[in-house]
């Protein structure tokens, strides 16, 4: 059993993320010590590990929280559930991009039609494209 500081240090986070992790319900202490500071335990780090890897990944702390409650009940949920989160996850990451995709080509359409000298801005291409 370990304090919030070491649990901490053990996860390259601060503890004030713990304490957030802890208020949204994605961590719980294993235990109190006697003078009352929380104690966790290896456990606590393997999902304080879990979620950190899940928010690489871009899932959100919802996303993760509903990950963690079918990982800690496993037995009571199939593979399909999991798979439909990052299925949804990844639905959601492909409009971004498709969305990304076309302002890329809208900007760089009006930025390559613009001459760019120094001449004043009363005539640019760019300022006129987005009128």
């Amino acid at each position: 059993m370990f304090q919030i500081g070491e649990l901490a240090k053990r996860c390259k986070v601060t503890a004030d993320t713990l304490r957030f992790y802890e208020k949204n319900q994605l961590i719980a202490p294993a235990g109190r010590s006697e003078s009352g500071y929380r104690l966790y335990n290896e456990e606590s780090q393997k999902q304080v590990s879990f979620i950190l890897k899940a928010k690489e990944l871009g899932l959100s702390l919802d996303e993760i929280k509903e990950l963690l409650g079918i990982k800690l009940e496993a037995t009571e949920h199939s593979c399909a559930e999991v798979k439909a989160i990052t299925s949804a996850k990844l639905s959601i990451i492909d409009e971004k991009i498709a969305e990304l995709t076309r302002i890329r080509t809208a900007l760089k359409k009006i930025n390559d039609a613009c001459c760019g000298h120094g001449h004043d801005a009363s005539h640019c291409s760019i300022l006129a494209a987005l009128e």
